[in-house]
């Protein structure tokens, strides 16, 4: 719901039309739904998922397929190119440049311990939350506006926390 509600917030700032906010907030919604049936590779799982369940909400072979590289862009590392799929890469992101950055970060970083990709300690933590925030970027002009100077001040804190 975190992303859906920022699709809605991107969409509105970068006057998306109807259509394209629809397919958006239905990638949104669908985007982490392949977790059901696995972890690694959840974006591709969500796109068989599209085509088995949107059909009997009478989505178009184009739309599912549309959704389905929307959500195929939220893969790390990010490749996005147009606006659906760049708002979508943002909006899964949002969380970077906002006050609740820590609370999910940590969250995050128990998620992954719990599925195996054990990270070793909170400096090991610290050192690849540095390195993802120094590599991110944000697609749309609204989201660079708002959320980059937020993921700026995130980033000092996490080298503050690293270096103590």
């Amino acid at each position: 719901m975190d992303v859906y509600k920022a699709v809605i917030r991107i969409g509105a700032a970068e006057k998306l039309d109807h259509s394209t906010l629809i397919a958006l907030k239905t990638a949104a919604l669908m985007h982490d739904s392949g977790m059901l049936k696995t972890y690694r590779g959840h974006e591709e799982a969500a796109c068989s998922l599209v085509h088995l369940w949107l059909p009997q909400f009478e989505y178009s072979e184009e739309e599912m397929k549309y959704i389905c590289r929307m959500i195929l862009t939220t893969q790390l590392p990010q490749t996005a190119n147009e606006i659906g799929e760049r708002i979508l890469c943002d909006a899964d992101l949002d969380y970077l440049g906002r006050d609740d950055f820590f609370m999910i970060a940590h969250r995050l970083r128990f998620e992954w311990n719990n599925m195996g990709l054990n990270v070793t300690s909170l400096k090991d933590w610290y050192l690849l939350q540095i390195k993802f925030l120094e590599d991110h970027r944000y697609y749309t002009s609204s989201n660079q506006q708002l959320r980059e100077p937020g993921k700026q001040k995130n980033l000092e804190l996490v080298k503050e926390l690293f270096q103590n």
